[in-house]
C-alpha cells in the first residue's frame, strides 16, 4: 500500500462505539442527555460562583475554571459523535480531524493543570492557614490560570504541527468516536519515531509533573492533617479538599484505565468504551461532586435559582397589567 500525503478534501472514518444500527438511536439518546447534564452542571457552577459574592475566593475561582474546560473539553468530541449518529456517517474531514484533535489534548491538558492548581491551593490552605491570603492574591491565582493556558496551547499546537508533516495510507480508519492522537499517528505510513518520542515526552512532562505535584501536595496536607489533635479539627480539614481528591481520583483513574487499556488490548469497541469514562463521564459528575459535597455551593445554587425564579414571577407580574391594560383599551374603542 502505497502512502501518500493526505489533503483536506480526504476523510477519516471513526468507527464509533457500535455498529448495529438498532443501537444508534439508544445511543444517540445516551450521549446527548450526558452531554446536556455536563453542560447544565458545569454551567450552574460557573453562575453560582460568579453571582455569589461569598464564593469569591481562589478555590472556586479554580472551580469555575475548571468547569468551563470540562464543558470546552466535552464539546470537543460529543457534538461531531451525535451528529454522525444522526447522519448516519463515520466520516470526518483530515481538518476537522487536527482540529478535534488539537483541542482534545488542549483541554485534557488544561484539565490536568487546573487539578494540579486547585491541589496547590489546598496545600496552602491547611499548611499554610495564616499566610492563605497573602500567597493565594488574585494576581497568583489569574496567573497560575495563565500559564496553565499558554502550556496546554503550546503542547497541543507542537502536537498537531507534528502530525502535518505525517503521510497516511488508504485505510484511515480510527477505532475511537474521536481523534485521539496516538490512533491517528499509528495510522501513518511514513516514520512515526520523531512523534512518539514527542508524544511520549509530553505525556511524561505534562501529565507526570501535574501528578506529582499533586501527590506531593496531599502528602504535605496529610501530614498537616495528623497533625492536628482534636477529631472533629482533622475531619474540618479533611473535607476542605475531599472533593478534590474524589475529582483528582476520577480523572486520573479513568485516564489511566484508557491509555492502559488501549496499550493492552487490541479491541477497538472495549477500547472506546473505556475512553467513554475519560471523556464524557467524568466531566459529567464533576458538578456533582462539588454540589453534593459543599455547603457553601448547595446554598449559592439555591440562592441563584431562587433569584431567577423571583425574577420571572415580577416579569410574569409585570407583563398581566399590561395585557390587562391593552385588553381593557381594545374594549373601550369596540363601544
Amino acid at each position: 500500500m502505497e502512502p501518500g500525503n493526505v489533503t483536506q478534501s480526504s476523510e477519516f472514518l471513526l468507527l464509533e462505539l457500535s455498529e448495529e444500527p438498532e443501537l444508534q438511536p439508544l445511543l444517540f439518546g445516551l450521549f446527548l442527555s450526558m452531554y446536556l447534564i455536563t453542560m447544565l452542571g458545569n454551567l450552574l457552577i460557573i453562575l453560582a460562583v460568579s453571582s455569589d459574592s461569598h464564593l469569591h475566593t481562589p478555590m472556586y475561582f479554580f472551580l469555575s475554571n475548571l468547569s468551563l474546560v470540562d464543558i470546552c473539553f466535552t464539546s470537543t468530541t460529543i457534538p461531531k459523535m451525535l451528529l454522525n449518529i444522526q447522519r448516519q456517517s463515520k466520516a470526518i474531514t483530515y481538518a476537522g480531524c487536527l482540529t478535534q484533535m488539537h483541542f482534545f489534548l488542549l483541554f485534557g491538558v488544561l484539565d490536568d493543570f487546573i487539578l494540579t492548581v486547585m491541589a496547590y491551593d489546598r496545600y496552602v490552605a491547611i499548611c499554610h492557614p495564616l499566610h492563605y491570603t497573602v500567597i493565594m492574591n488574585p494576581r497568583l491565582c489569574r496567573l497560575l490560570v495563565l500559564v496553565s493556558w499558554i502550556i496546554s496551547i503550546l503542547s497541543s499546537l507542537l502536537e498537531r504541527l507534528m502530525v502535518l508533516d505525517l503521510s497516511f495510507c488508504s485505510n484511515l480508519q480510527i477505532p475511537h468516536f474521536f481523534c485521539e492522537l496516538k490512533q491517528v499517528v499509528q495510522l501513518a505510513c511514513s516514520d512515526t519515531f520523531p512523534n512518539d518520542i514527542v508524544m511520549y515526552f509530553s505525556a511524561g512532562l505534562l501529565t507526570g509533573g501535574p501528578l506529582t505535584g499533586i501527590l506531593y501536595s496531599y502528602f504535605k496536607i496529610v501530614s498537616s492533617i495528623r497533625a492536628i489533635p482534636s477529631t472533629q479539627g482533622k475531619y474540618k480539614a479533611f473535607s476542605t479538599c475531599a472533593s478534590h481528591l474524589s475529582v483528582v481520583s476520577l480523572f486520573y483513574g479513568t485516564a489511566l484505565g484508557m491509555y492502559l487499556g488501549s496499550a493492552t488490548t487490541h479491541h477497538s469497541q472495549s477500547s472506546a468504551v473505556t475512553s467513554v469514562m475519560y471523556t464524557v463521564v467524568t466531566p459529567m459528575l464533576n458538578p456533582f461532586i462539588y454540589s453534593l459535597r459543599n455547603k457553601d455551593i448547595k446554598r449559592a445554587l439555591e440562592r441563584f435559582l431562587d433569584r431567577e425564579a423571583f425574577k420571572g414571577q415580577l416579569y410574569v407580574a409585570e407583563e398581566v397589567p399590561m395585557h390587562v391594560q391593552s385588553f381593557r383599551a381594545r374594549s373601550s374603542d369596540t363601544r
